[in-house]
């Protein structure tokens, strides 16, 4: 069984966050770790507040992984400050992880910021150069590229942008997009496209969480970073066919389906 390792916020209402990223570990029969950056006082309508951990206690958190339990791979979600980033940068160059997998995160789905706007550039200087997968969407790449996206061949445009930033590889994630999602990869030198139909739902938090952390999974199984991406499209698909009418607003994706229809528990 390999070892995961997530560093990003909690969401208490259980569907983005730490707890989709560790859902998502189990459901590809890896052992799921976690490191909380921050924590986030949210539901599937709002943010409500969020707190910061203190950079000490979020070193201390990565420094007993590593020396124990070292991680095969490593998915960063929520990084909320330049400082944050600076703390998770340091024990990262220090302990050197393979497939560090980086979702950007910047909006909650309502639309609440997770990330300060000031801190984009630090994101740019410190975090991106170490991603072996990035994974922002359509908002989120705008902003890092410094660029409008309309079409796919915008966000081939904004992947290879970013990538000369640092990052080996990138998925530019179409869900904002009008139409088919469309997922754009480059992975330095190629561009693949991974395209299905859009899912009339609403009950769609935490998915990019959910698609980053599937990608990380799948490459400490061994895939390389195209079927990686391509399976982890494939399982995100299912969960959002498949999410959950839960709360008053987007509710979240089913991360187990296929655990539940092998257990005779969902048709």
């Amino acid at each position: 069984m390999k070892n995961l390792l997530t560093i990003a916020g909690s969401d208490c209402s259980g569907g983005a966050g730490i707890q989709a990223d560790l859902k998502t570990f189990a459901a590809h029969g890896t052992f799921g770790m976690s490191v909380i950056v921050s924590v986030v006082a949210e539901n599937t309508a709002r943010v409500i507040d969020i707190q910061d951990v203190t950079l000490g206690m979020i070193k201390k958190q990565m420094d007993a992984v590593f020396e124990d339990i070292f991680p095969d791979a490593v998915k960063i979600g929520m990084l909320s400050t330049p400082e944050c980033m600076q703390a998770v940068a340091e024990k990262l160059t220090e302990y050197k992880p393979k497939n560090v997998v980086i979702d950007p995160v910047m909006y909650a789905k309502n639309g609440c910021a997770l990330m300060q706007p000031y801190a984009i550039d630090t994101l740019i200087k410190t975090i991106i150069p170490l991603a072996d997968v990035l994974t922002p969407n359509i908002p989120e790449a705008e902003k890092i590229a410094g660029m409008e996206i309309k079409t796919v061949a915008d966000m081939e445009a904004a992947a290879k942008k970013i990538c000369a930033m640092g990052c080996k590889g990138i998925v530019v994630k179409g869900g904002h997009h009008i139409g088919n999602a469309v997922d754009v990869l480059f992975d330095g030198k190629e561009f693949y496209h991974f395209e299905t139909e859009r899912i009339n739902t609403k009950n769609t938090h935490g998915t990019g969480c959910t698609f980053s952390s599937a990608i990380a999974a799948n490459l400490a199984n061994g895939l390389s970073v195209a079927e990686a991406v391509k399976n982890a499209k494939s399982y995100v698909t299912k969960a959002i066919e498949h999410s959950l009418a839960i709360g008053k607003g987007c509710g979240p994706t089913h991360h187990f389906v296929d655990l539940y229809r092998k257990a005779g528990m969902l048709e």
